[in-house]
C-alpha cells in the first residue's frame, strides 16, 4: 500500500471525515502530523502544501490537497489505484 501523510489537527472535522474515507477504503494505516499548536510543522506542511489549512494529504509523495479533494478524487475513481 502506498505512503499516505496527513497534516491534521485533533479538532478539525474535515481531518477527521477524510480519515474515515480512507478506512473505508481499507488504509488502517498512515503518517498523522498533528500541527495544532506547532507553528513549525504547521509553516513545512503550508511549504510543502501550498496550503496553510488542514488537513493536507499526500499520497505516495504526491499532494492530493484537503478532504474535498480526497472525496473528489474517489468520486472519479482515482482514489483505489493510488492506494495500491
Amino acid at each position: 500500500m502506498a505512503h499516505i501523510t496527513i497534516y491534521s489537527s485533533d479538532y478539525c472535522p474535515f481531518c477527521h471525515r477524510a480519515k474515515a474515507l480512507l478506512r473505508s477504503r481499507g488504509v488502517s494505516e498512515w503518517e498523522e502530523i498533528v500541527v495544532d499548536g506547532r507553528s513549525d510543522l504547521r509553516a513545512a506542511m503550508a511549504e510543502r502544501a501550498g496550503r496553510s489549512s488542514v488537513p493536507q494529504i499526500f499520497i505516495a509523495g504526491q499532494h492530493i490537497g484537503g478532504c474535498d479533494d480526497l472525496h473528489a478524487l474517489d468520486a472519479r475513481g482515482g482514489l483505489l489505484p493510488l492506494l495500491r
